[in-house]
């Protein structure tokens, strides 16, 4: 939860009250992913799932993972063709990996 609360923080940051421009997010976990918020949603239901050990709460967590996990894909590749100077160390959801 907690990652998900301080990449949400570091998203509503990026812009100053009227401000309409991209900006690339840095800090926290977002220096490893373009999707620090949903791996941060991830972890949470994956854990939810792990604790109430329910075939629902397992389904929920993986069909997160599927749509969530599209999104920051999606995240990513907007974010390359966007700025020219985005890291290319970055990688879409989880770090050092995918």
């Amino acid at each position: 939860m907690g990652i998900n609360i301080h990449s949400d923080w570091i998203l509503r940051q990026l812009r100053k009250p009227g401000e309409v421009i991209y900006r690339i997010p840095e800090g926290g976990l977002f220096t490893y992913v373009s999707g620090a918020n949903f791996l941060g949603e991830i972890i949470e239901w994956i854990g939810y799932a792990v604790a109430s050990w329910s075939l629902p709460a397992l389904a929920f967590a993986f069909f997160s993972l599927c749509f969530l996990g599209l999104r920051a894909f999606h995240h990513h590749r907007f974010y390359l063709k966007m700025f020219e100077d985005y890291p290319k160390s970055r990688k879409a959801l989880i770090p050092f990996i995918f």
